[in-house]
């Protein structure tokens, strides 16, 4: 199935816009039913592990992926390594203006184990096409206005 992808333009330079956008601890203030996020150790890269809790059919529901890629000011990859439903997520950040601004695009994709398969055909990609450019405008006013 093809990604559901989505880009913003913010008024920031790359590399505070990264920091923000790839910080699980920032998450809830701009992702639906995401209630709180860490990582598993001080040092982000390949191979740390992302920690979410989200709010799933009424509970909350820690998820757990892996870092794949990490090019900091510009690319960061994750992959859910637990659960039925599993996300795949890439964020590109490019600079702008001399990196005065960024563009910010987010890519993500489900792997289904299990029910998962038809969970993801029958209900949660259409809910992340619904909640994508949601969130991607609370992204966006996070970024403009902190």
């Amino acid at each position: 199935m093809t990604p559901i992808v989505s880009s913003i333009e913010v008024a920031r330079p790359s590399a505070p816009t990264f920091d923000y956008v790839i910080d699980p601890a920032h998450f809830h203030e701009w992702q639906t039913g995401l209630i709180a996020g860490r990582m598993d150790r001080d040092q982000v890269g390949v191979g740390a592990r992302c920690i979410t809790t989200r709010r799933i059919g009424g509970r909350a529901r820690e998820i757990t992926s892996r870092i794949t890629e990490f090019d900091r000011p510009r690319r960061w990859a994750d992959h859910g390594v637990d659960g039925p439903i599993r996300g795949i997520v890439e964020v590109d950040v490019e600079p702008l203006d001399d990196d005065t601004r960024s563009r910010v695009t987010i890519s993500l994709d489900f792997e289904g184990h299990g029910i998962g398969n038809l969970l993801i055909l029958l209900t949660v990609r259409r809910q992340a096409r619904k909640e994508m450019p949601a969130n991607m405008r609370r992204l966006k006013q996070q970024l403009d206005t902190t």
